[in-house]
């Protein structure tokens, strides 16, 4: 489980909507997603989890922000790895997951293909389909699994359009 104080810390530093295309509901969605993967391939969950909620902590721009990966790296370098609750090893592991996440890599460790493809098979929330040869884990090739993930970042998406629009709207005088 993330604390309440790794999420408070994260959303000190969080320049974006909170609430926005990469902010705590995409990461909730990650989560799950790499949960679901892990419990198959055994990839480390807690590495799993905290990717979720750090991939794109460091973000400056919603889409063009190439180097956003390297600065949640840098990010997680700097945390404590009691708050964290990971040793070194697993550290460099998710800086690594961190750091290369949206450069289209699919080889490497269990762990880190896991965080890569949580993160892709959410790509629906801004109306893109996940390509199934950027996926890196069978599970998340496996044709349930893909759509169930398509089917929750895009039904998330719609409940936050219609959230947006709700506090948006005014009443006409």
């Amino acid at each position: 489980m993330i604390s309440r104080e790794l999420i408070h810390v994260i959303r000190e530093t969080f320049q974006l909507n909170w609430q926005g295309v990469h902010g705590v509901s995409h990461w909730a969605r990650v989560r799950i997603n790499g949960l679901l993967i892990a419990r198959q391939n055994g990839a480390n969950q807690r590495i799993v989890e905290l990717f979720a909620f750090l991939h794109d902590s460091q973000r400056e721009a919603d889409f063009n922000d190439p180097f956003h990966g390297e600065r949640a790296a840098e990010f997680i370098q700097s945390l404590p790895n009691e708050l964290l609750i990971i040793n070194d090893q697993e550290k460099e592991l998710l800086m690594l997951a961190c750091a290369d996440h949206s450069k289209g890599f699919v080889d490497g460790d269990v762990t880190i293909r896991t965080c890569w493809d949580a993160d892709r098979l959410d790509l629906g929330r801004g109306g893109q389909r996940p390509n199934i040869n950027k996926l890196c884990t069978d599970i998340s090739k496996q044709a349930d699994f893909f759509e169930q993930a398509y089917q929750r970042a895009t039904y998330q998406h719609r409940i936050q359009a219609s959230t947006a629009t709700v506090q948006t709207w005014k009443p006409v005088q």
